[in-house]
């Protein structure tokens, strides 16, 4: 999904062709797992930020062609809205001072950003979700020109048939309404974190990244309000899901299928089952013509992937020389707050990712994967208050779990990466700073409003000052 398209509209016969080369590619694909082609190497990390463009009072500006052209810069590209881009990375080989070099690379590439944005009245917002914007901007008039916009747009409401697309989140407060197309995605931006890892690990890395959600959108949970409502700590969560409410196939082998979504089940064996279960349990979505001269291998299997919003998606990337790797996008954690609190939450994700795919025995085999999925939502719903089942049944409050568990497993992860000593103790001493004070970047814009009132402009405007400071949120005044 990560690409342009040439058209977005489709025939009958789009369909039936695309779904022959995903049948071909993913016979292929499972002959590549058979014989074991893809690349060993070291573990390597990187991210992609999705964040708003705002003027100067925060409220979101439509000019994401105008900035992405005055950024220069390849990494830049369109998000669905007009007041969102996406920023990406280059990956990263995760030992000595990868994490102070990904920081730098990232404030880098902010600051460039950000200096074209004023160059033109406007400022790029670090957010999951913007607590000043309204049902009236998320309209078509402001959706991307990109034609894989639109044509997502029409393909969402072709496999709905017509039905609306429901909004309805029960939180601290309710909110309801119903949309005709897909813009309320926009309102969801996030930080996604990558990892590349072996082929013998990366089913292991895959099931504890999907234990670990629940703790990691605790932590960083950053969307409390949605057109001014008070809802979940991460409100992206079931607002990304109901925007693009779609299921799988009726009579598939998986059963009742959410598009986007935790997902139905761990990997037992081989990262492939993924892969299976795209093709057996989601109809196409975007059946685009490619052609297989310029395509890079498994093209047709790769877009249909990026059409599948699991919260923990797998990913087959290839280098310069055409070699294929597998690599996890942990996409729970929401944009923000600020540059080092992101890079410490990478930090937090992959040595504990690390450390908890070498436990013996393995931690899918002591949590249920339906309680792990549970856990997830209470945490999105509660954030660092949420209570969770944890390993072998055991009833535990998150924060407590990550202060005394999960932080420790983490740097033993790091080290076991041979991260820079000073690097491991900063980074995850601000996540231990943010737990212990249970300040993340939903709790200060409560503790804002509940001292100051509900005014978003005010809230956003308060939260854009202390984010260009660059002080992590745990020490934010309010």
């Amino acid at each position: 999904m990560g690409s342009e398209i040439p058209s977005h509209h489709f025939h009958k016969h789009d369909f039936q062709e695309f779904d022959r080369r995903l049948r071909a590619e993913t016979s292929e694909l499972e002959q590549w797992f058979a014989n074991h082609v893809f690349l060993q190497g070291r573990t390597k990390g990187g991210y992609e930020l999705e964040a708003w463009i705002t003027d100067k009072d925060c409220r979101p500006v439509p000019l994401n062609d105008e900035l992405i052209k005055l950024c220069h810069d390849s990494h830049v590209v369109p998000e669905l809205a007009k007041f969102n881009l996406e920023l990406n990375s280059e990956p990263f080989v995760l030992h000595g001072d990868a994490l102070r070099i990904m920081h730098d690379e990232f404030k880098g590439h902010w600051e460039k950003c950000n200096t074209a944005a004023d160059s033109i009245d406007t400022q790029l917002v670090m957010i999951g979700i913007l607590p000043t914007v309204t049902e009236q901007e998320l309209i078509m008039a402001n959706m991307s020109s990109w034609q894989r916009y639109r044509a997502l747009n029409e393909q969402v409401l072709r496999l709905r048939q017509g039905q609306p697309l429901i909004l309805d989140i029960k939180g601290r407060e309710h909110l309801q309404l119903s949309r005709h197309d897909v813009m309320l995605e926009s309102a969801a931006t996030s930080f996604q974190i990558h990892l590349k890892v072996n082929p013998d690990n990366v089913a292991r890395c895959y099931n504890a990244a999907r234990i670990i959600s629940a703790p990691m959108v605790a932590v960083s949970a950053n969307s409390p309000y949605l057109f001014g409502k008070d809802l979940w700590d991460e409100t992206r969560i079931p607002l990304f899901e109901q925007a693009v409410a779609l299921r799988g196939y009726d009579d598939g082998p998986c059963g009742p299928v959410r598009r986007v979504g935790f997902g139905i089940a761990y990997v037992k064996e081989s990262m492939f089952e993924c892969f299976k279960e795209n093709l057996e349990c989601y109809p196409v979505l975007l059946p685009v013509s490619i052609d297989d001269d310029d395509a890079e291998p498994l093209a047709h299997l790769r877009l249909h992937n990026g059409t599948i919003w699991r919260w923990n998606r797998p990913l087959i990337g290839f280098n310069l020389r055409g070699e294929p790797h597998l690599r996890l996008e942990h996409r729970v954690v929401a944009a923000g707050p600020t540059v080092v609190d992101s890079i410490a939450n990478a930090a937090f994700f992959y040595g504990l990712v690390c450390a908890m795919s070498e436990q013996s025995p393995p931690p899918e085999q002591r949590l249920s994967f339906a309680q792990a999925r549970s856990n997830f939502y209470q945490a999105a719903q509660h954030g660092l208050e949420a209570q969770i089942t944890w390993l072998d049944g055991k009833k535990v409050l998150v924060k407590e779990l990550l202060l005394h568990e999960l932080l420790p497993a983490s740097r033993q992860g790091l080290q076991r990466l041979d991260i820079s000593r000073d690097d491991i103790e900063l980074y995850l001493g601000i996540i231990e700073d943010r737990v212990r004070t249970g300040q993340n970047g939903a709790a200060w814009q409560r503790a804002y409003v509940a001292k100051h009132g509900r005014d978003m402009y005010q809230l956003t405007m308060s939260y854009q000052g202390h984010h260009r400071k660059g002080d992590p949120v745990h020490s934010w005044p309010v």
